[in-house]
């Protein structure tokens, strides 16, 4: 069955247009009741927990979702803005039937979007969407009021999850002496990412931590970095630390204020590893992934492969070959022996923890990691759109990959959240992957112009 809401990463949209509407979010909370009705013995009533990040638009969507729970007979925990980590991390915590949460990561704040966890703290597979998918197209019939699901709040949502964000860094070290800059993008980390680093002994300097409901990734998160750069220049910070609106992404910037990417930040991490022991098997990273990350890990003889784009494919591979870390350079970054999904702030400790240990920089942590130029361009579409049944597309990209040869890649791939096919051409000359990502994308907008008409 092929997925009419769910994505890559839920289901999102703007928020006012279809799916995301009250009632129709009401309609997918019932939906996704019943599914847990289903599938939970018949003596024990099933319990969900709601987090949100800070949209405006979180207040309705989180009572809408309520209101569908209840009426399947679902009990529902409310824990207010949260990161979306911090949602898994409790849902497991305390054995609760799945986690809701209500964010649309790093889009602008009249996006939202619903995204699930199992009672595991892991993306629901691709079979349980799909049943609550198939549960979308019957009528929503309320419960009897004997059967209604009670709602209620969890005051110390956040205090629990800072100290399991404290308890993944080693207690014999500690960042007293470090002055951080941190960024919480105006989003659900506001009130715990300063919290963590600043219980562990740093100076912390915040931005993006004063949300109105608005100003979520406004000029601040892992997106739109520079306040972030600014700032570590101006306070003469170690380092600055930036997420995005729920929380699961991570950039760094250098004492010079110089970004580093997830890419960047995942070869720390593995190098770090691979010293001390703990790393299993190889790295998996997506077909986003640097060339040069590739050809820093295989310098250090670790394993790499890429997974499909979107971090449930890199935790799907990872699961199947027994590895531990895996990531993205937009900077998903999934350490399973930390935490079953990735997280910002966990992540962020992985590299504070490399570069204490081994008395370094993060400039001289990643300075192996030569990163290649990449150009990506988005071509819009008005339907599905499979470019291997083009001929005219297929030859300019054979003609790009011949010319980049060995230190090039040429990839194009539809995206999980937008109605646009991605084209993206590494390699190391500018202007050769400039001028073929320009040539190819032109070729997949005559193609699509043919389709379309």
């Amino acid at each position: 069955m092929k997925r009419k809401y769910f994505g890559t990463d839920g289901v999102r949209g703007k928020v006012g247009a279809a799916p995301i509407t009250p009632d129709f979010v009401m309609q997918l909370g019932y939906a996704a009741g019943k599914v847990l009705v289903a599938r939970n013995p018949a003596s024990e009533r099933p319990t969900v927990l709601i987090g949100k990040d800070t949209r405006v638009s979180g207040y309705m969507l989180e009572s809408a979702l309520e209101a569908g729970l209840s009426a399947a007979g679902i009990d529902v925990l409310l824990v207010g803005p949260m990161p979306t980590p911090a949602v898994a991390y409790l849902t497991r915590a305390l054995r609760l039937s799945a986690g809701i949460v209500i964010s649309a990561s790093h889009n602008p704040y009249d996006d939202n979007g619903i995204k699930f966890f199992s009672g595991t703290g892991a993306k629901l597979p691709d079979e349980t969407e799909s049943a609550i998918e198939r549960e979308l197209e019957q009528p929503l019939k309320c419960m009897p009021s004997s059967q209604l699901g009670k709602a209620r709040r969890i005051d110390d949502a956040a205090g629990r999850y800072i100290e399991f964000c404290k308890s993944t860094f080693p207690h014999q070290l500690h960042l007293r002496g470090m002055r951080l800059v941190v960024d919480c993008a105006n989003g659900a980390a506001y009130h715990i990412a300063p919290h963590v680093f600043h219980e562990l002994g740093a100076d912390v300097i915040t931005i993006g931590t004063e949300p109105d409901g608005f100003n979520i990734n406004d000029e601040v998160g892992t997106t739109k970095p520079r306040a972030l750069q600014t700032t570590v220049r101006r306070n003469k910070a170690d380092l600055g630390i930036a997420l995005d609106g729920d929380g699961d992404r991570l950039i760094m910037a250098d004492g010079d204020g110089q970004l580093h990417d997830g890419d960047e930040l995942l070869y720390v991490i593995a190098r770090h590893q691979q010293q001390l022991g703990e790393l299993r098997g190889g790295v998996v990273g997506t077909q986003m992934s640097n060339l040069g990350l590739e050809r820093a890990l295989g310098g250090l003889g670790i394993a790499f492969s890429r997974a499909r784009v979107g971090d449930r494919y890199i935790l799907e591979m990872l699961h199947e070959r027994g590895w531990r870390l895996g990531g993205e350079n937009s900077g998903h970054i999934v350490c399973l022996d930390k935490h079953t999904t990735g997280d910002g702030i966990i992540s962020a400790l992985q590299v504070l923890r490399a570069l204490a240990e081994n008395k370094t920089t993060l400039a001289r942590a990643a300075a192996a990691v030569t990163l290649y130029p990449q150009v990506l361009i988005n071509v819009e579409l008005r339907k599905r759109f499979n470019f291997n049944n083009h001929r005219a597309v297929k030859q300019v990209i054979a003609k790009a990959e011949q010319d980049l040869g060995g230190d090039g890649r040429v990839l194009l791939r539809a995206s999980g959240t937008e109605p646009v096919i991605r084209v993206m051409v590494e390699g190391q000359s500018q202007p050769a992957i400039k001028h073929w990502a320009g040539t190819i994308a032109d070729a997949v907008r005559k193609a699509v112009g043919k389709q379309t008409l």
